[in-house]
């Protein structure tokens, strides 16, 4: 049996984060739904997920046809059943992905991110299966004292420390 590796893009805009993971079951897309939405009012999203099975559609949903169209062309992209992608703005993944994790049909979350992100995708004559990301870009070095102090601030500046 012969496997091929590839190497595909998350297409998004700069502000857009995602969160890329690996589900089950149809009822996915309307628990998605319903974590991103109790998340706040002011969230803006789209969740597609694949199906493997019956139709095989991509089933999608959202309050922002944008981001719902992310959602699905970068599904679309991968071909990979069972596996859903969120395109969030004006919230982060960390607002939302304890709430995900904890879905029941949710196997795994591969990535949740704003940067740069490419998935790296099994192929074999069944279908494709996503088997890890690459997410932004590789150490340049470590960090010393002033960049602690800057990380600390840009925590303070984004609310999440005092």
């Amino acid at each position: 049996m012969a496997v091929e590796l590839k190497a595909i893009r998350i297409d998004k805009p700069e502000d857009v984060n995602v969160i890329l993971g690996q589900s089950h079951f149809i009822k996915t897309l309307e628990d998605l739904y319903e974590a991103c939405m109790n998340t706040g009012p002011h969230i803006r999203f789209g969740v597609a997920f694949a199906e493997a099975s019956g139709d095989c559609l991509i089933r999608a949903e959202g309050n922002d046809p944008e981001l719902k169209e992310i959602a699905v062309k970068n599904l679309l992209k991968l071909g990979a059943s069972h596996c859903f992608l969120i395109a969030l703005r004006e919230a982060y993944p960390i607002n939302l992905l304890n709430t995900i994790k904890l879905i029941p049909e949710v196997c795994t979350i591969y990535a949740a991110t704003a940067n740069p992100l490419q998935a790296i995708v099994a192929e074999t004559e069944q279908g494709r299966g996503v088997i890890g990301v690459i997410d932004g870009f590789p150490p340049r070095g470590v960090e010393a004292d002033s960049d602690a102090e800057a990380r600390v601030r840009y925590l303070k500046n984004l609310g999440y420390k005092r």
